[in-house]
């Protein structure tokens, strides 16, 4: 590393200002920061000395995100070896997966990480690290098959329309990753619903017939409840579905991750978990139709709940920041998911509209949780 950081520090001086090489002193920085801890510490004024920085929490949620994302690449491979009715073994699946999921990550940090490097050097500032996570979160919530050319331009619209035009890193109102998303969602409606994009390769090598490509809540959504895949199916991810979001148990781990380095917010994740699970005890009943019948933790369990309880609602930007905030946060978003999925058939996966929905009134709650503080203290105030 020290020879390295010599060969680092002999052409550094090209990419600084006056440099022959400055227009690209951005991208220069960003992979110099990648590699070591930056140098520079404040000269002058108060300030606060801490271990934990925004590279350090990126870092951590990039490494609980590698259970869902090692296991839904395997479940890449399962489900279409299962699809055309072929065995094969592990590495055989786990490899074919991969083959499929690395054109979605090149092309998520390529796109993605190309936008922040122009956008840093017009406005002469540094690379953040925040779409080290983002780059990553946009392949495990989009189905394996998506073309790469839609993905491009979720992409541009995520980075520019949900991130920059609010200054960047740090300023955004909505999460990036579920903005790519929603995109794709209303934009190609069809790649993002259905019974056989959830499965590559099932559509161009033939699905055998007693083979269904539906993610769990399609089959809910069309009251077909009897197919629906048993609770362990889906509890371990062996089921259709986005490439991350399949595995509770994988998420679960990451969760773990999140919670013992004190990155994510215990009191988000279980809010949301809770809010889902009231929501659903409820729809149970003045259940009308066999999806409001679902037992309560099966919503808990499909789809895109648990993924994005643990890896979106947590996202210490977009979400709430007061203590109290948090917990009516993380409610409303497992209320509004549950609710979104049972009573409109259009949008089976509520997740993703109710943290976007919860995003934007994130800081009013936010405001009227510290307006309250505010009073309760003057009440308790003895002026003289």
């Amino acid at each position: 590393m020290k020879s390295l950081r010599k060969q680092i520090d002999k052409i550094k001086p090209h990419f600084l200002e006056g440099g022959k090489l400055h227009i690209f002193h951005s991208l220069f920085d960003a992979l110099e920061v990648l590699v070591f801890v930056p140098d520079r510490v404040t000269s002058r004024g108060s300030h606060i000395r801490d271990g934990i920085d925004l590279k350090r929490v990126m870092i951590t949620v990039f490494i609980a995100l590698m259970p869902a994302l090692l296991f839904g690449v395997y479940n890449i491979g399962l489900q279409h070896f299962n699809s055309i009715g072929m065995e094969a073994d592990f590495w055989q699946m786990f490899w074919f997966g991969l083959l499929k999921f690395l054109p979605l990550l090149i092309v998520s940090y390529g796109v993605g990480l190309g936008i922040e490097i122009i956008f840093a050097q017009i406005k002469g500032h540094e690379v953040n690290e925040g779409y080290f996570v983002t780059g990553l979160l946009i392949p495990l919530i989009v189905p394996v098959d998506i073309p790469l050319w839609q993905l491009t331009i979720a992409i541009v619209f995520a980075v520019i329309i949900g991130k920059e035009v609010f200054g960047g890193t740090g300023m955004n109102i909505l999460n990036p990753a579920l903005v790519a998303r929603a995109f794709l969602f209303f934009s190609y409606p069809a790649w993002m619903s259905g019974d056989l994009v959830w499965v590559e390769g099932m559509i161009d090598g033939g699905a055998v017939d007693s083979f269904s490509g539906a993610t769990p809540l399609a089959l809910a959504a069309a009251h077909n409840i009897e197919s629906m895949p048993s609770v362990m199916s889906m509890v371990i991810g062996t089921i259709p579905g986005s490439i991350g979001e399949t595995s509770f148990i994988a998420i679960m781990i990451g969760a773990a991750i999140l919670l013992y380095t004190g990155v994510g917010s215990w009191k988000i994740i279980l809010s949301t978990f809770a809010g889902g699970f009231a929501m659903a005890l409820f729809m149970n009943l003045v259940a009308v139709n066999p999806f409001m019948e679902l037992p309560a933790h099966y919503h808990l369990i499909m789809g895109g709940f648990a993924f994005g309880a643990v890896f979106m609602a947590t996202d210490p930007v977009s979400g709430a920041q007061t203590e109290t905030g948090k917990w009516i946060y993380g409610a409303m978003i497992g209320i509004l998911a549950v609710l979104i999925r049972v009573l409109n058939p259009a949008f089976p996966e509520g997740m993703m509209l109710a943290i976007l929905f919860m995003n934007v009134f994130a800081p009013l709650i936010d405001h009227y949780i510290v307006e309250a503080n505010i009073k309760r203290r003057l009440k308790r105030a003895t002026v003289k």
